[in-house]
C-alpha cells in the first residue's frame, strides 16, 4: 500500500523555513497568551503539594487515619484519571480555551469544599474534583501551547509548564508550614480565579478552529499571535491542507489507534505514559513529609529545600529544551533521577543495617533532593513529546487514551506507595530506580529528535517511516 493512503503528507514550507532561519516570531501576545495558559500547570503543583503539608493538620482536625488520608491524597490522581478519559473529546467540542475556562470553574468549587471541609466527605468531593480538574486542563493546556507557539521555541515554552507545577508545590509546601490547612486550600483558589479572567483574552487555537471550519476566525487567531504587521497567508494555508488531507481519514474509534499507519507515535505516547508514573515521582512527592520523617530529617527543613530545589532545576530544563533537544535532555533526567532513587534505597538500607542514624538520614536527604531536582528538570518533557507526536486527527482520541494510563498508573502508585513503603523502605526506592533504567533503553530505542519541527514536519516523520 502506498505511504500517502496511509498517512497525510504533512510536510510543509515551515521546514525549509527552519533551515534558513526564518520562523514565526515570538510576539508578546503568543507570550502572554501562552503563560496564561500554562498557569494551570501552577494550580496542579498547587494541588499535588497540598496534601504533604495538611497531612497532620487534616488528620489531626477530622480525625482520619493513615489509610483514609492516603485514599485521600491518591484521589487526586484518580479524579485526573477520570479528566483524561474526556479531556481531549472535550477540547474537540468546546474549542481549547472553552475546555480551560470551563474547569476553572470546577478547581475553585473543590478547593472551597476542602476549605470548607467539616467531615471526610467534602474532602472526597473537593480532592476529586481538583483532580478531574487539572486531568482535563494540563493535557489541554500543552495542546494549546504545542499548536500556538513557533516551532523554533516551542520545546522551552511547553517545558515551562514543569517549572508552574514546581512553583505552584513550593508555594504549598511554603504557606503549609505556617498556615492551618483550611486557609491553605483558599491560596489554591486564588491562582484558579486569576487564569479564570486571563482566559477571556487568550484567543482560540488556530489549529482548533481549522478542524472546525472557521476560517475566518483562524485567520484573525494567528494575525493576533503573530503581530498585526506579520504575513500569515503562508502559515495558514499550510494548516488548512494539513487539516484538509488528515481528515480525509478521520478517527472516532480507539481500535483504529492499533493500525500500523499509527504503531510509532501511539507507542511512545502510551509507553512513556505507562512506565513514567511507576518511577514513583508522583508517590513520592504526595508522602514526601513522611518519607523524611521515617529517614529522621528535620521534615520543615526538608519539605522546603526540596520545593525550591526544584525551581533552578526547572528553569534549566527551560532554557536547554530548544538547545539540545528532547531526546538528550530525557535520557538526563532519568539516569540523574535513577541516581537519586538509588541513594535514597542505600540511605534506608543503612537504616536497616542499624548503622548510624546522621549516616542514613544525610543519604536518604541527598537521594531526595537529587530525585527531586532531576525530577522537576524533565518531568514535563513526556507531556512535550505527547503533545507534538499524534497526528491531529487522532490527537483527542489518543491524547485522551495517553493521559489516561498515565493518571491511572499514577493513581495506583500513589494508593499504594505507602503499603509499598512500609514493607521495604529500600526496596521501594531500588524498584523505580529499576523503572528509570528501563525508561532510558525506551528512550533510546524508539524517541525520535522533534527539536524545531512543526507539527506539519513530525507528521511527516510517520508517513516517511511507513514508506
Amino acid at each position: 500500500m502506498d505511504a500517502e493512503r496511509l498517512l497525510p503528507d504533512c510536510s510543509s514550507q515551515d521546514g525549509v523555513n527552519a533551515e534558513k532561519g526564518s520562523s514565526p516570531k515570538v510576539t508578546l501576545a503568543v507570550v502572554c497568551s501562552s503563560f496564561i495558559v500554562l498557569c494551570c500547570f501552577f494550580t496542579y503543583g498547587c494541588a499535588c503539594g497540598y496534601s504533604s503539608p495538611a497531612e497532620s493538620g487534616i488528620i489531626h482536625d477530622l480525625g482520619l487515619s493513615t489509610a483514609e488520608y492516603s485514599t485521600f491524597g491518591s484521589l487526586l490522581l484518580f479524579g485526573s484519571m477520570l479528566g483524561a478519559i474526556i479531556s481531549g473529546k472535550v477540547a474537540d467540542i468546546i474549542g481549547r480555551r472553552g475546555a480551560l475556562w470551563f474547569v476553572e470553574l470546577l478547581l475553585i468549587i473543590g478547593w472551597l469544599a476542602i476549605a470548607f471541609a467539616k467531615g471526610v466527605w467534602w474532602l472526597i468531593v473537593g480532592r476529586l474534583l481538583l483532580g478531574f480538574g487539572t486531568g482535563v486542563q494540563t493535557y489541554v493546556s500543552i495542546i494549546y501551547v504545542a499548536e500556538t507557539i513557533p516551532p523554533n521555541i516551542r520545546g522551552g515554552f511547553t517545558m515551562a509548564s514543569q517549572l508552574m507545577v514546581c512553583a505552584g508545590i513550593a508555594v504549598m509546601f511554603s504557606f503549609g508550614n505556617i498556615i492551618p490547612w483550611h486557609f491553605l486550600a483558599v491560596i489554591g483558589t486564588i491562582p484558579c480565579i486569576i487564569q479564570l479572567i486571563g482566559l477571556f483574552f487568550v484567543p482560540e487555537s488556530p489549529r482548533w478552529l481549522a478542524n472546525v471550519g472557521r476560517q475566518k476566525e483562524l485567520e484573525a487567531s494567528l494575525q493576533w499571535l503573530r503581530g498585526k504587521e506579520t504575513d500569515i497567508s503562508q502559515e495558514a494555508a499550510e494548516i488548512q491542507d494539513c487539516n484538509q488531507s488528515l481528515y480525509k481519514q478521520p478517527i472516532s474509534r480507539f481500535q483504529e489507534l492499533l493500525e500500523t499507519r499509527y504503531a510509532r507515535p501511539v507507542s511512545i505516547g502510551v509507553g512513556l505514559s505507562f512506565l513514567l508514573p511507576w518511577g514513583g515521582g508522583n508517590g513520592v512527592l504526595l508522602y514526601a513529609s513522611s518519607i523524611f520523617d521515617t529517614a529522621g530529617c528535620n521534615v520543615g527543613i526538608a519539605t522546603t529545600t526540596m520545593s525550591f530545589i526544584q525551581i533552578p532545576f526547572s528553569v534549566l530544563g527551560v532554557l536547554l529544551m530548544d538547545k539540545f533537544g528532547r531526546r538528550p535532555l530525557l535520557m538526563v533526567d532519568l539516569a540523574g533521577a535513577c541516581l537519586g532513587g538509588l541513594l535514597i534505597g542505600v540511605g534506608f538500607l543503612l537504616q536497616d543495617l542499624k548503622l548510624p542514624v546522621d549516616l542514613s538520614a544525610t543519604t536518604v536527604f541527598v537521594g531526595m533532593q537529587m530525585f527531586f531536582a532531576f525530577f522537576a528538570f524533565g518531568a514535563g518533557l513526556p507531556f512535550v513529546i505527547i503533545a507534538e507526536v499524534f497526528p491531529m486527527n487522532i490527537k483527542s482520541t489518543a491524547g485522551s487514551l495517553a493521559a489516561f494510563i498515565n493518571y491511572l498508573n499514577s493513581w495506583i502508585v500513589a494508593y499504594v506507595f505507602n503499603f509499598l513503603f512500609k514493607w521495604s523502605s529500600a526496596g521501594a526506592f531500588f524498584i523505580f530506580s529499576i523503572i528509570y533504567a528501563l525508561l532510558i533503553l525506551f528512550v533510546l530505542k524508539m524517541l525520535p529528535e522533534t527539536k524545531r519541527k512543526s507539527l506539519e514536519e513530525i507528521q511527516a516523520l510517520w508517513t516517511q517511516e511507513v514508506h
